[in-house]
């Protein structure tokens, strides 16, 4: 197990220094689910939803809530993304929207929590946005799917 960077000898949080690594091309996969009525999926595959296109309003939230995941996170390094993608797509059988969120950069340190941070607020939206007919919708398995780029490599779910 590496040891635990973003603390110093002493125990206090601090922000890792990344001056002196080498810029490489990174490259971070998330994904999770928002699980539902079917009433409700089938009312933002319509477009019925009072509040608008679920889909394409949670997709934009997810690209903004990337770019500012340095925000959000502490001691999460402020990242100049060069490409963020998010796809949303409805799964009748199984009664979710699954969400698929993917980011890169070329810097000193890696976008997996940028990735993880655009599907988390794209689920979010999504409930947001249709709460008002299914309060009972579960967030859940987001998790990041691989990675890219770095000194420690490439990294797939197995």
């Amino acid at each position: 197990m590496s040891e635990l960077t973003h603390f110093d000898e002493h125990g206090r949080a601090r922000m890792v220094d990344v001056g002196g690594k080498d810029e490489t091309r990174r490259r971070a996969v998330a994904r999770g689910e928002v699980h539902m009525k079917p009433d409700t999926l089938a009312m933002i595959e319509a477009g019925e939803a009072g509040k608008g296109d679920v889909l394409g309003v949670a997709e934009i939230a997810g690209i903004m809530a990337s770019k500012r995941t340095s925000e959000l996170i502490p001691l999460c390094h402020p990242l100049p993304l060069t490409s963020v993608q998010l796809m949303l797509s409805p799964d009748r059988a199984r009664g979710v929207v699954e969400i698929e969120g993917t980011v890169e950069t070329t810097g000193k340190t890696g976008v997996e929590m940028e990735a993880l941070t655009a599907v988390s607020v794209a689920a979010l939206t999504v409930y947001d946005m249709v709460k008002a007919v299914d309060r009972g919708m579960v967030i859940g398995d987001i998790r990041l799917e691989e990675k890219t780029g770095g000194k420690s490599g490439d990294w797939k779910r197995g």
